[in-house]
């Protein structure tokens, strides 16, 4: 076991979840990956930040991978003071909403909702009985949502709606854990460039450069990490249930 303090991060394989796990280790943090795919690279990036890394291969959607991943947390680390809940997936075929299956709907929402709101509850559950050992330090909830939670796509109308439950997820944990100190954030990121958004690149090139954003750039992992990191260091714990957008201003309403 090491003094530092713990994050888990979720989806940190690579992209924004990779990004955001070693920013965390930057400021200090070990870091453990729960990933469905190899997490390897982003441990090792870790590591190479002077912080310990654990790589946890499992289905977020899987009740036994996030039992399992928080058992080889405990065993290695006796601890855990963040969650990022990053994990998650675009429908695999962008459907109109009168033509989407109830399979991709399935897919959409168990990783993107049900899974993360399940891994809370158990992570929640082992901060709170920390509590007493560790009166005054700072654990913190941060789910990664999108601008897609208010922002209507009927091609991909599975995913508005899982961000936007995410969205109430963050509400309904911050008022349950703000009386044990727990402060719980949603970062909502908008056009950020991913692998996700790889196959839109042209399309969105186009967009940002006709004003689609006050901020004509690509958002970039970095960005979403910097708003989690101020999260996580404690630099808003006054606030909890906040929305922090990470969007280049498109969000904003203007004439």
């Amino acid at each position: 076991m090491t003094e530092s303090p713990l994050a888990l991060v979720t989806g940190a394989a690579r992209g924004i979840g990779a990004a955001i796990a070693v920013k965390l280790a930057n400021i200090g943090m070990d870091v453990a990956i729960f990933d469905i795919i190899d997490s390897s690279e982003t441990a090792a990036a870790v590591e190479s930040a002077g912080q310990t890394a654990l790589s946890l291969t499992g289905d977020i959607t899987s009740p036994e991978d996030r039992q399992k991943a928080l058992d080889e947390i405990e065993q290695r680390f006796g601890r855990i003071d963040v969650l990022v809940n990053n994990a998650g997936v675009a429908p695999n075929v962008r459907a109109d909403i009168l033509e989407a299956s109830e399979e991709s709907y399935d897919r959409v929402m168990n990783i993107n909702m049900k899974g993360p709101y399940f891994l809370t509850q158990a992570v929640a559950t082992r901060m709170i009985a920390q509590r007493n050992a560790r009166p005054d330090a700072w654990m913190c909830i941060v789910n990664i949502s999108s601008c897609s939670a208010y922002t209507a796509s009927p091609s991909r109308g599975e995913y508005c709606v899982s961000k936007a439950a995410v969205s109430m997820a963050t509400k309904l944990y911050a008022t349950r854990l703000a009386e044990h100190n727990i402060g719980v954030y949603e970062i909502r990121p908008g056009i950020i460039e991913t692998d996700m958004t790889s196959a839109v690149k042209d399309k969105y090139d186009k967009l940002i450069a006709d004003g689609l954003t006050p901020i004509k750039r690509w958002g970039q992992g970095c960005d979403v990490a910097d708003a989690t990191a101020a999260c996580v260091k404690g630099e808003l714990k006054f606030s909890t249930g906040e929305v922090i957008n990470v969007d280049g201003g498109f969000h904003l309403r203007t004439l």
